[in-house]
């Protein structure tokens, strides 16, 4: 039996890649931990005509650029522990989503096969995917599955030990064709790399990755003998790339991927049911538009509160009244004693003042719910990158805030899907000006006993208070203690 091959399954989040995992491996794995992080490492081992294949289930990612722990430790697995074979799970009923992570792997190099899995959601969308086609123009054999059922994965078991046995140069050398001005670039980055002494993955991975500015590259390059020289010329050809397209080297590549990735869908993918009306999409371009996105934003905050409070008046009469007539009844019933005061005026009146507020705290909490699961917290993080990008941090960096809304401890454990330490840093010191719900039975008190006309409107004012506070507490600390950091 030769030695044993490695194979790294690769995808999107929520692709269905453990489950192709699991069809691989069945019960002949184990968890842990990535190395020096709290990423769940999977592991599992199979055997296929007398060759044992090791299967690593990467964290799901959606691009090999280190924007968080588990992109970085996804790209970290591929570069350094370079595996024998790439299994890249795609969700073929969103192929245009799942494809950019694969237009990444190709530029690697490595001996992959691509698992197009969810053909059955596909298929009921009325998509009919040329699988064929499709491998040509990505180098690589494309297996339709269905993890869910298990259908294809020996077709799948088939394709690696083939890839395995028979090496594919065509897989090896296709290439992502960028614009000529960003080909001569590559190659004139390319042309320094290969003159320092030291083993890359692929020269032209590494050059676009310097391209798109991921300054963790430099990592693998510690032993790079021509560094200064390279940082020069990479410098030089980020600066000749962004005055041709007048937009960032980075997003310049990203477009030219996207626009591989819509030619490839173009030509493979035919749609046989009528294409219905996409309303979604419609009220997306709504709700995330340029100008009317921050003031739509306001107002559903302010309608959120203002909901809240009225609607939370009524059940909170009804509690009121409900404590009041049984505190009336026990004092009634019980003879004065200090027995008596402590079930009535300690007791009953204390888990009566903080039960009038549940009403309000359920509806907060279910219209918050609304929507987060109708997706609207997502498309704010859209709109919020510019108010970030103000102070110094990623648009994701609103999800952490917008989690402080429910509880700031967790908030704070979700700034670990931020990129760099300076932004995990600065988002957990301003995170603590988010309003949490412990402190909204305050603010109602509050808000019910000086404003009872207009409390959901203070409300709102309370909680936009907390946000203008962080923004510029945020601000202070960027320009102060946080300057300069990375």
């Amino acid at each position: 039996m030769s030695r044993t091959q490695t194979i790294a399954v690769a995808g999107n989040p929520n692709c269905g890649k453990t489950t192709i995992f699991n069809s691989l491996t069945g019960t002949h794995q184990h968890v842990g931990n990535w190395p020096g992080v709290t990423v769940e490492r999977k592991e599992g081992r199979y055997v296929y005509h007398e060759q044992t294949f090791k299967v690593i289930d990467l964290p799901g990612t959606y691009s090999l650029s280190t924007y968080s722990v588990e992109e970085l430790v996804a790209r970290d697995f591929i570069i350094k522990d370079v595996p024998d074979i790439i299994v890249n799970v795609v969700d073929a009923s969103n192929l245009d989503r799942n494809l950019f992570l694969t237009t990444q792997l190709i530029e690697i190099g490595r001996p992959m096969v691509i698992a197009l899995n969810m053909m059955d959601m596909a298929q009921e969308k009325g998509l009919q995917i040329d699988t064929e086609t499709l491998g040509v123009l990505l180098g690589a054999p494309v297996v339709p599955v269905v993890g869910r059922t298990g259908l294809g994965i020996d077709l799948l078991k088939e394709k690696i030990h083939r890839v395995q046995t028979q090496v594919s140069e065509k897989a090896r050398h296709i290439n992502i064709v960028y614009h000529r001005d960003i080909e001569a670039q590559i190659e004139r980055i390319s042309h320094v790399l290969e003159q320092g002494a030291i083993a890359l993955p692929n020269a032209r991975w590494v050059a676009v990755k310097l391209l798109e500015k991921d300054d963790h590259i430099w990592e693998y390059l510690v032993d790079f003998t021509e560094k200064e020289s390279l940082k020069i010329v990479t410098a030089e050809a980020i600066d000749q790339i962004e005055k041709i397209f007048n937009d960032t080297s980075r997003s310049a590549i990203s477009h030219a991927r996207y626009g591989f990735v819509r030619g490839a869908t173009q030509e493979c993918v035919k749609t046989t049911l009528a294409e219905p009306v996409d309303y979604s999409r419609k009220i997306d371009k709504f709700l995330t538009h340029r100008l009317l996105g921050l003031p739509i934003f306001a107002f559903f905050l302010w309608v959120m509160f203002t909901v809240t409070f009225n609607v939370g008046a009524y059940p909170m009469d009804w509690i009121d009244s409900a404590v009041s007539w049984m505190i009336n009844l026990l004092h009634t019933i019980l003879p004065e004693s200090m027995v008596a005061s402590l079930i009535v005026d300690g007791m009953i009146s204390g888990v009566g003042a903080i039960a009038v507020f549940l009403p309000n705290i359920f509806i907060l909490f279910f219209i918050i719910a609304l929507l987060e699961d109708s997706g609207y917290m997502a498309r704010m993080a859209f709109i919020m990158d510019r108010v970030m990008h103000s102070l110094g941090l990623h648009g994701k960096a609103f999800i952490p805030l917008v989690m402080g809304f429910g509880c700031n401890v967790p908030a704070i454990m979700g700034t670990r899907i931020l990129e760099s330490r300076r932004d995990r840093i600065l988002t957990t010191l301003i995170n603590p000006f988010m309003s949490c719900s412990a402190r909204l039975p305050v603010y109602i008190l509050v808000a019910g006993a000086f404003f009872p006309t207009h409390a959901g409107t203070v409300i709102f004012a309370m909680y936009v208070t907390g946000v203008v506070a962080a923004i510029l507490s945020g601000k202070l600390f960027s320009k102060t203690v946080l300057r300069g950091m990375s």
